[in-house]
């Protein structure tokens, strides 16, 4: 037998390995192979089986490989995965698996697969919150084309809950300002609405020329809400509003044209009540009208057709017209005592229009513009035309007075002397306050002058001189007051000296008229009571400054009831 002995099979090849052992060897008996050659044979065979060992060496170290980059890669995914997802915690706490490589690979193949899960919802939830994200900035920035969920890409390199958070913070943040930009497009959108009802504008066809969303969809997600959309529906909104003011504005004009051309024409009512939806807007605010059509293009035509008829029948009344104004113009400056030559300027202005030359509405324009300078200069002499008013009346009571005072028979006793007692009393303290009137009253006209650089004219006379005339004639009364207080004084002393010298008294009754008979005429009395001393002219009589009709009254009232037989006590027996 050669030395190179075949390899020991495998125990439960044993048998068969032997048999085929004993075969070859009598196969080689029976055909007389040499030793030499048997050895070959057999040599041959052994290589052979060394490399098949080899092979199966080679494939179970190349599984060994396999196994242990499976492995590898298994936990390098695991630690990759946990780590994306942020549960490096879970990385600490896991134990490396036991046993051999199969049975480590075994073990490590169901955390896998639990993580690739865990992961695969992880991007999911990232996709969708991403996506959502997207989809809104997209919306906000008006853009029409939206990534498709397909060509989307997540980073798998951070899947943490918290950066989850961060994303969905994001995304609650945006879809607040989404609502709050759907609000705003609603809000904007429902201005516009009522805007075109207002004016019976095409809805449709305005808000289609702002976004083509608005055109069929009313639903709140297909609306745009960039930026551009809302700078234009409230450039829409702006110029909605501005034509629904200038309509407004026509109408309260065309309003305003029909009410004065009614009351210069004496229109009857029930004509009127037909624009009666017009000259209710008259006073409204551009807010206040919200009435669907009232400011329809339709409806102002209608009461422009309405206004040009007027106007034509205007026109034959326009001398008629011209001639009323210039009548209020003339009450306008007969009320404030202004200067006004009221035949002579209407004979002019009827000469002016006969003649065919004059521009009746432009002279009518004229009246208007005349008849407000009028108001207004009006209006800035009512402080002062008050003031005199004041004045005029504390003057006429200063001449009642002053004849009251000259009555001798003012202390008799009768019927109305406690009512003229009463009027002197108030008199006197309204006369103690002329000079005060008189100096208030020049400043306020000096100031007048200054600001207009034009005298302050009262009936044709300037007030100011009227005033400075009526100060010197008041003094020049007041000195010859105080001159004949002297003078009785005096005669006072004298009579005392004699009374002194001669011991005589003219007797009391002598200084009294006697009381007639109740059947005499009250012509009589009135002419015993009424006081017979020098009366001082002032400039209000001499200048036509006529007092009311109440203190004309109220003085003719007082000195009727004087009668001849009343008596007065002076104020200071009065006083207690």
């Amino acid at each position: 037998m050669s030395r190179f002995q075949l390899p020991s099979p495998p125990r439960n090849e044993a048998t068969s390995c032997g048999s085929m052992l004993q075969e070859l060897q009598d196969l080689w008996d029976e055909i007389g192979e040499t030793d030499l050659e048997r050895d070959r044979m057999i040599l041959q065979l052994e290589q052979e089986c060394l490399n098949i060992y080899r092979k199966k060496v080679d494939q179970a170290r190349k599984q060994k490989a396999d196994l242990h980059q499976i492995l590898a890669e298994g936990e390098a995914e695991v630690s990759l995965v946990i780590s994306a997802l942020g549960e490096r915690e879970s990385l600490m706490r896991l134990e490396k698996p036991k046993g051999s490589l199969k049975e480590q690979v075994a073990a490590l193949k169901p955390l896998l697969e639990e993580l690739r899960r865990k992961k695969e919802e992880r991007i999911r939830e990232f996709t969708d919150v991403q996506l959502q994200i997207v989809r809104i900035c997209a919306e906000i920035a008006g853009l029409a084309h939206l990534e498709s969920p397909a060509t989307f890409k997540v980073d798998e390199g951070d899947l943490t809950i918290k950066r989850l958070g961060e994303l969905k913070s994001q995304l609650h943040e945006l879809q607040l300002d989404k609502n709050l930009r759907l609000k705003k497009v609603n809000a904007l959108v429902e201005s516009i609405h009522e805007l075109c009802m207002v004016m019976s504008v095409e809805l449709n066809k305005t808000l289609s020329e702002v976004h083509s969303c608005f055109s069929n969809s009313r639903n709140n997600h297909s609306k745009s809400i960039s930026n551009d959309t809302l700078a234009r529906l409230g450039g829409t909104v702006h110029a909605l509003k501005q034509e629904k003011l200038q309509r407004l504005k026509k109408l309260q004009d065309l309003g305003s044209t029909l009410i004065e051309l009614w009351n210069l024409m004496d229109t009857p009512v029930d004509e009127q009540k037909r624009f009666d939806h017009v000259t209710s807007l008259i006073s409204a605010t551009s807010d206040a009208v919200t009435c669907n059509g009232c400011l329809a293009l339709d409806v102002i035509e209608q009461v422009g057709i309405e206004a040009d008829r007027l106007n034509v029948l205007k026109a034959s009344k326009m001398k008629e017209l011209v001639l009323k104004k210039q009548s209020e113009l003339e009450e306008i400056y007969r009320s404030v005592h202004m200067d006004v030559e009221s035949d002579t300027d209407r004979q002019i202005l009827i000469n002016f229009i006969d003649s065919g030359k004059a521009d009746l509405c432009e002279l009518l324009g004229g009246m208007e513009n005349r008849i407000e300078k009028a108001k207004e200069q009006a209006s800035s002499r009512k402080e002062i035309l008050e003031k005199v008013e004041k004045w005029k009346i504390a003057s006429e009571e200063e001449r009642w007075l002053d004849d009251y005072e000259r009555d001798q028979n003012r202390y008799n006793t009768g019927r109305g002397v406690h009512k003229n007692l009463k009027r002197a009393e108030k008199a006197r303290i309204l006369v103690s306050k002329i000079p005060s009137m008189i100096e208030n009253l020049s400043a306020k006209i000096r100031a007048w002058e200054q600001e207009k650089g034009i005298p302050f004219m009262y009936d044709k006379v300037r007030l100011l001189d009227t005033l400075e005339e009526y100060a010197a004639l008041r003094q020049q009364k007041e000195e010859e007051k105080r001159r004949s207080r002297e003078q009785k004084k005096l005669q006072e002393q004298q009579t005392a000296e004699q009374e002194a010298l001669y011991g005589t008294k003219p007797s009391p009754m002598r200084q009294f008229p006697v009381k007639k008979p109740l059947g005499q005429s009250s012509n009589v009395n009135m002419a015993v009571g009424t006081p017979t001393g020098r009366r001082v002219s002032t400039p209000l009589s001499r200048h036509g400054f006529a007092s009311s009709g109440k203190d004309k009254k109220e003085i003719g009232k007082g000195n009727a009831v004087i009668p001849v037989n009343y008596v007065a006590l002076p104020k200071d027996i009065l006083s207690p």
